[in-house]
């Protein structure tokens, strides 16, 4: 019975030892953070400057992808504003950049985007919730996560604005009064801008693609002049006072688009209304459209610095231990190579890649970026027949060798490991004890047999 309660002991020891060593195989996570400082100038953010925050946490994952993420908030009162008048739709786009050294030299680049309502001029810009992006890191060995630069980039959204006459972004010049209309006359938002004085102007300035005149045509009303970025481009002059078949008014109009300009490039632009004669004129409203835009344009762009140094961030790739006995992994598909009959085959030479190579195919929808890998000399590994049979091994992306039902994924477990022996001695024992127990219970009973006999 000692025997027995001695094999049972050493087994459940063994079977300890070999879950301490499954448990200990994880790849190892990040958690730490870091928090950078910038200063954004031009674009968006002013000629003062806005001061942004970013909270910046790289992750280590299972299967070799690094995950580094941004966390952003404004650190003064100052904010982005708006270039201009623009509809519901507009994004803010922020794209910072991560250096990464050590057994892994590259960047990543974590984007992110915000929706943005109605704006006006000036209203303050939303920032993403945070950025992020990926690389496939699997060479073991210590990194070294920094952040660099910080790219804000503003794209307006499709759309029309209407820019009312009592609109701070509107100057006159003196000679104009302001009131209210009557809800029946129709007129944006029910009030208008009057002059009977010469020469009286009123100016917008914009950011678009296109921009029109709006306000009433009425009897007795006096000829317009437009000039667009300051240069006059109505030839003949606007006629409010007549009908689009040039036939005088006799009732009152209202929201009539008075002229339009042609497409314009996308950026800064002005609009402005001269009254030619001392008669009557008014100004209602302007209206902004911005076409379509590919890319966001890059006179709205910030550049953001670091102020003074954040730091790094170290990360241990964890690795495999040496196979023991050596793998190669082929450019091309190999056919294998059996010979049952023990024949000595031919004697064949393949030359790897230079450098390691990044397999990690992302999904659709996935923002991840390969972080690159300086070159390493090419080496050349030649394989040389012998008379016994050979097979040709094949591995897999990310795991050196696969144990026999094992998971295909991840990282194979470390071989050789003191857990595997413990397990290993611990059934030997518990093979044995069973062993002897029954040589003695057999050799007790043929005692037993022989004392009776006597």
């Amino acid at each position: 019975m000692n025997r027995w309660r001695k094999a049972l002991i050493a087994a459940s020891v063994g079977m300890a030892a070999s879950a301490a060593f499954v448990a200990t195989s994880a790849p190892g996570q990040a958690q730490a953070s870091l928090i950078a400082k910038y200063l954004c100038t031009g674009g968006v953010a002013g000629a003062p400057g806005v001061e942004v925050e970013a909270v910046v946490t790289p992750r280590l994952e299972a299967g070799g992808m690094l995950d580094v993420n941004w966390a952003l908030r404004y650190a003064g009162h100052r904010q982005f504003g708006s270039p201009g008048f623009f509809a519901k739709g507009s994004t803010l786009n922020l794209e910072g950049v991560v250096d990464i050294t050590g057994a892994w030299n590259g960047q990543l680049r974590p984007k992110g985007f915000k929706d943005q309502p109605e704006l006006l001029p000036g209203d303050f810009l939303d920032l993403p919730e945070g950025l992020s992006d990926a690389g496939s890191v699997r060479r073991p060995g210590t990194i070294r996560v920094r952040p660099s630069d910080l790219f804000v980039r503003f794209k307006p959204a499709k759309g029309e604005v209407m820019v009312n006459d009592n609109n701070a972004a509107v100057t006159y010049s003196a000679g104009w009064t302001s009131g209210g209309t009557a809800e029946e006359f129709g007129d944006h938002l029910y009030d208008l801008h009057e002059t009977s004085q010469k020469d009286a102007s009123a100016k917008l300035s914009f950011t678009g693609t296109q921009v029109a005149y709006i306000s009433r045509r009425e009897r007795d009303l006096g000829p317009i002049r437009v000039l667009l970025d300051g240069n006059a481009v109505t030839d003949p002059l606007v006629e409010p006072g007549k009908d689009r078949n040039g036939i005088p008014m006799t009732g009152t109009s209202a929201k009539e688009v008075l002229w339009k300009s042609p497409v314009l490039k996308y950026g800064p632009h002005t609009i402005e209304i001269v009254n030619v004669e001392a008669e009557k004129a008014y100004m209602d409203a302007f209206q902004v459209t911005t076409g379509e835009i590919g890319e966001p344009p890059t006179h709205n762009e910030a550049t953001c610095k670091l102020q003074g140094d954040p730091g790094a961030i170290e990360l241990t790739v964890p690795g495999n231990s040496p196979s023991p006995t050596p793998t190669l992994t082929p450019t091309k598909s190999p056919t294998p190579t059996y010979t049952p009959t023990h024949t000595p085959t031919h004697t064949g030479g393949t030359t790897p890649p230079a450098g390691p190579t990044n397999s990690y195919n992302p999904g659709p929808g996935e923002n991840v970026g390969v972080v690159s890998v300086s070159p390493r000399p090419t080496r050349t590994t030649t394989v040389t027949a012998t008379p016994k049979s050979t097979r040709t091994t094949y591995v897999k992306a990310q795991v050196a060798k696969t144990p026999k039902g094992g998971v295909d994924t991840g990282e194979a477990p470390e071989t050789g490991g003191a857990g595997s022996y413990g397990l290993i001695a611990g059934g030997s024992m518990l093979l044995m004890g069973s062993a002897t127990g029954g040589l003695l219970l057999r050799r007790r009973r043929a005692t037993h047999a022989g004392g009776a006999q006597r």
